[in-house]
Order: C-alpha cells, then structure tokens, then sequence
C-alpha cells in the first residue's frame, strides 16, 4: 500500500497467501472505493466481485468479513445478497466437467452484533432474484408460456401461495383481445397466471398489483425484427420472472399487504394466423387498438392483464416489463426507466428501488403524449412513431390503469448483461425483484 501498489479503489482486488496469523491459506483484499462513498449497495458489488474471483481460482468456502463500522442489517444483507448473486452462473446447459462451485459462504460480523434476520431476509431476495435470472437464461424451446405456467404452480405449492391460470378459452371469455392477439400466430397457447399472497393480518386495507411482461419468445410477429441478436429474445419475459421471483421472497418475508402477481405470457409468433399491421383488436377495457406495428406486442397484453388486475380488486399497481429499446437510447443500461400517474406511488417505488441498489430513473408521462398514439381508424395505436417511444409506450398502458395510482418500470436496458460484470454473470440480472420485494415490506398507508 505504501508503494501505491493496492490504491483501494473500488473492486481492486489483491489476493494474498500465508498471512501471518490467519489460518486461512489466502486472503482477498478487496477495495471498498472512499468511505463516504461505501454504501450497501457497494457492498453488494464487493461482494459478488469477491465471490467470483474467489470462484475462479477452485476456493470452496469463503468467509466475509464485516468490520465494526459496517456491522449493521443493510451492509450484511447486501453482502449476503451480492455472494449469492455473484455465484449465479448462465451455464445450466453446458456439458463440461470443469464447472466451478462454492460449498459455504460465511458473514463473519463483530461479536454482539444482531444480524441474523438481516443475512436470513438477504438469502431469500437474494435466491428469489435468482431464480427469476434462472427463468430468463431458459431457452424459447425450454420455457414455453404452458411450461412458465408450471412453474408458477410449482412455486405455489412449495410456498403456499395460490395460483390459477387463465386459459385462451376464458380470456376469450372475458375478451382479452389485446393479448389473444398476440398470441394468435403461435402454436403455443397462452397463459394468464395469476399468484396470490394473503397475509395472515393485513395491516393495510392496500392490494398491491404486480404485472409483469411474460413474453417466452418475440420474434417480433409480422414486423418480424432483424435476425441479428433475436437469439437474446428468450429474455423479453424478464418482467414477468421478476414477478414470480417476488412473490417468492414475498410468501417466505411474509409482509403485512395483499399481492397478486399477474404474468401474461405469449409467443409471439409470424405464424399464418399472426396479426397483421393494420388489424384492430378490442382489449378487456373495451377500448379499441389499431395494431400499426406486432413487434410493439408486451404493451398489448399488459393492457389486458392491468385491466383484470384492476377488476381482481387490486388499488395499486406495478408493472414491469422489457418494452422498448427507447428507454437503452435515453438511460443506456444503467438505469430502470419509471412512469406514474400518481406522485405518490411513484416516490413509494423510487425509495423501494434506491433501499434495494436497483437504479431507477422517473420519466415525463405528460397527457399532450396521448397526441402520437391518434387513430384514425380505433381509440388508439399501439405504437407512436419514432420520437419518444418509451414514454408512448408508457402512456399507452396508463390508458389501462386509468385512475388507479400505477407505476410502469421498462426494464429493457438493464434485465440483461451482454457482458459480465466482476460481480454479476453475462445474461439476465434479475431486477427488479429487489425493488418489488422492499416496496412490499415498506407499505405504509
């Protein structure tokens, strides 16, 4: 350190062997960045980082040391969290015998220092996340919408939630025909699923809705995309894993407020019964949609399954969703891009996500946008043109929360890595099941 050689700046990592008077045979110092700077969620990334160095070189058990100053809930459970997000690796399918995995991972912590139910609370989010990225990296032939819905009930039964699944026959029943649209090309059927939490007392009269995208595959349909990177597809059901992932850490955190989690899932498909350009479809609301572009389909079932999440009793509402590539051009791949109509419910999210180390940014959602989204031929188009195509997209599906407090996350720029980072593997991250997670366990009316 004298020589300058360890600077300590953020996630530098210098990995020494047969310290004196330490009976582990190595020890990994790694840099924290400036004190003023060091929060819980740089502790998260130290974390993860650690673990994957560490991962890499055969080490089988790792012990993290929190010092005195940071021996509090936050910094354990965000160290919890980013070893086990850091261990997480997109390598299900690969055949080889030199896969690397860790037995333990230990939270060494200044005696006296109550920390049990903060590092307990971070391996439930933390493998909840998880599991949400293990959803996402399934392949479209691995993971249809039928194979999603198994899922969910399969975590219903081994958490004690409740689960239904909406088949093509009762949402035609109810007429969906924003979402039966989309899938109409494929020759997988589509699911409505639907996960319900119950508190055993609520101590809020709330019922938190969260929707989210469960696309399987998007081909794009008609306005079929370009081949190029279309492989990377299978994730545009990221919002609706985040939302089975939260309801996971929900049934075991188990907080004082009623969710449903609703996850609309669909192929979409340029099959020869596929929408077309042109077509108007009528959506569960009643409102009628002139479809000018298939590839604009997550907002097409979403506005059906807002519509039932209303119906269902829900007073607020979440929605996530992999929408647009608009919101990569305006935040990069930094940043969750957030839309409300309600100040309140936006502020509630946007403390959830800053306590949960998930960026997120509010976004303009002003009624003079609605102009792009004119029809001449139905109440509205399902695309707006070129110029502020994240927001249109946004106001388009406010259209269908109507008056309930609601807010819309686009999670397109930060649901995947294209490129691992020290701390987190190449393929989905998992967000943003943490913010989801806190916003539930923070209601307060």
């Amino acid at each position: 350190m004298d020589a300058g050689e360890i600077a300590g700046k953020p996630l530098e990592m210098t990995l020494l062997h047969h310290v004196p008077g330490v009976s582990s045979p190595r020890v990994l110092l790694v840099g924290a960045g400036k004190p003023e700077k060091f929060d819980p969620a740089e502790m998260r990334k130290l974390a993860g980082a650690a673990v994957r160095r560490l991962k890499s070189i055969g080490v089988k058990s790792i012990a993290l040391e929190i010092g005195p100053e940071h021996a509090s809930g936050d910094f354990a459970g965000a160290a919890v969290e980013g070893a086990i997000l850091g261990d997480f690796e997109p390598d299900r399918y690969k055949t080889s015998d030199d896969k690397k995995s860790l037995d333990s991972v230990a939270v060494v912590a200044p005696e006296g220092a109550d920390l049990d139910d903060a590092v307990e609370r971070g391996r439930i989010v933390a493998e909840a996340q998880n599991y949400a990225r293990g959803l996402v990296n399934e392949p479209a032939n691995r993971l249809t919408p039928s194979l999603v819905a198994e899922a969910a009930r399969a975590l219903a039964g081994e958490y004690g939630l409740e689960c239904e699944v909406l088949d093509r026959t009762r949402m035609e029943e109810l007429q969906m025909g924003a979402l039966l649209g989309v899938a109409q090309g494929s020759a997988e059927p589509p699911v409505l699923i639907v996960l319900r939490y119950r508190p055993s007392q609520a101590a809020s009269s709330a019922h938190l809705g969260l929707v989210g995208k469960g696309v399987t595959f998007d081909s794009g349909g008609i306005s079929i995309k370009p081949s190029e990177g279309m492989e990377k597809m299978k994730y545009d059901m990221a919002g609706g894993a985040a939302m089975l992932g939260a309801m996971r850490a929900l049934a075991q955190i188990r907080p004082a407020i009623t969710v449903t989690a609703f996850i609309p899932c669909v192929e979409n498909m340029p099959g020869g019964r596929a929408q077309r350009p042109g077509d108007i479809v009528a959506a569960m609301s009643g409102k009628t949609i002139e479809v000018i572009n298939t590839d604009a389909e997550g907002r097409l079932i979403l506005a059906d399954a807002l519509v039932y999440a209303r119906k269902q009793g829900c007073t607020h509402l979440v929605d996530a969703a992999t929408l647009t590539g608009a919101i990569v051009v305006a935040l990069g791949h930094l940043n969750v891009g957030l839309f409300a109509n309600d100040d309140a419910m936006r502020d509630r999210v946007l403390q959830a996500a800053r306590g949960s180390g998930e960026r997120t940014w509010p976004m303009p959602l002003e009624d003079d946008y609605k102009e792009y989204l004119k029809s001449a031929f139905a109440d509205l188009a399902n695309v707006g043109g070129r110029w502020g195509g994240a927001i249109t997209a946004a106001i388009f599906l406010k259209e269908f929360a109507e008056e309930t407090p609601w807010v819309h996350l686009d999670i397109a720029g930060t649901a995947w890595l294209d490129e691992s980072k020290p701390y987190l593997a190449k393929g989905p991250t998992g967000i943003p099941v943490r913010t989801l997670v806190r916003l539930a366990e923070e209601w307060k009316e």
